[in-house]
């Protein structure tokens, strides 16, 4: 799937929805390979970076490309990592590295933005829900798909590594969704949203929630195109998650602390977290809630009003 996070390159995807017959569902492999900017299409897409010999002659093995030149035009052939030239004129040799660099998320943001503009042009309202397993993402869209029936249109794209679970208990809470199991990811990317969005045709007017997959590290790197993104922890947790999950604390607009019913009963100490939080992002917004006694709730739903309105 991605080189960036070492996640691996084999991952079976799938995308499906509850209810679907298992052999129906879509497959999509992801083996990325690349050789220069050019892309292969083989039902599938391939992006490995490889170098491959180029038109020159050498005397030995080395990866660094060795040229004598005795004239002022000179031809050369530059891969992506780092190329030295050696120049010998008038008994003098003169060493250059050029080192050239190229941004490993290019593809990614790409498809990101063309994401953005699907849901600007559609009046879609999504976002990114991250957290750590067992916080209470998906809790907290079933008591939110439950209460805000008729509130709002909404629709969700659910991500795991495995199972249909998560899946089907958001039918049963009744918001249309998708299944992507992501295999050994650890993350959604901007492509999966892509294709799980217009499998699950979301209307115009609507508000999509995409739960990622329960991990604070590499959800933090991938932009889905999102509108929002929303970090969920709760007090169970311990209230430094801020300070050792930086990134994805400051790339986020809204944190929802949960499970604050359990706040007698546990070391976490709430004002401490936000402060944390603030340290790596001054512009974060805070809810804290409960999802099992309901406390909070107007807060959060005030939140996605003024985000629908």
């Amino acid at each position: 799937m991605c080189g960036t996070c070492g996640c691996g390159e084999d991952d079976h995807i799938t995308y499906r929805k509850p209810g679907e017959n298992e052999s129906k569902h879509s497959h999509f492999h992801v083996h990325p390979h690349m050789h220069g900017d050019e892309e292969h299409h083989h039902g599938h897409h391939h992006h490995h970076d490889h170098d491959y010999p180029h038109s020159h002659e050498h005397e030995d093995t080395m990866s660094d490309h060795a040229h004598q030149h005795t004239h002022a035009h000179h031809d050369h052939v530059h891969d992506d990592q780092k190329t030295d030239h050696v120049h010998t004129h008038d008994g003098h040799t003169h060493t250059h590295t050029l080192k050239l660099e190229r941004n490993i998320m290019a593809k990614n943001d790409l498809i990101a933005e063309r994401n953005r503009g699907y849901f600007d042009a559609l009046n879609i309202v999504s976002l990114n829900l991250v957290s750590s397993p067992g916080s209470g993402k998906t809790s907290l869209l079933e008591r939110t798909i439950r209460e805000s029936a008729g509130r709002y249109n909404t629709y969700v794209i659910e991500g795991d590594q495995q199972t249909m679970n998560d899946a089907e208990r958001i039918q049963s809470a009744g918001a249309p969704v998708i299944q992507v199991n992501t295999g050994n990811g650890c993350h959604l990317d901007a492509l999966m949203v892509n294709k799980a969005m217009k499998a699950l045709n979301v209307p115009q007017n609507s508000l999509l929630f995409i739960e990622n997959v329960g991990n604070l590290v590499c959800p933090s790197l991938f932009d889905l195109g999102e509108t929002k993104r929303v970090v969920i922890i709760s007090v169970t947790e311990g209230d430094d998650k801020p300070a050792k999950y930086p990134t994805m604390f400051e790339t986020a607009h809204l944190c929802v602390i949960n499970k604050t019913d359990l706040l007698p009963y546990v070391d976490f100490d709430v004002e401490k977290a936000k402060q944390y939080a603030l340290r790596v992002n001054p512009k974060l917004e805070f809810i804290t809630l409960s999802v099992k006694s309901g406390e909070g709730f107007d807060a959060w739903y005030s939140w996605l009003d003024k985000l629908m309105a």
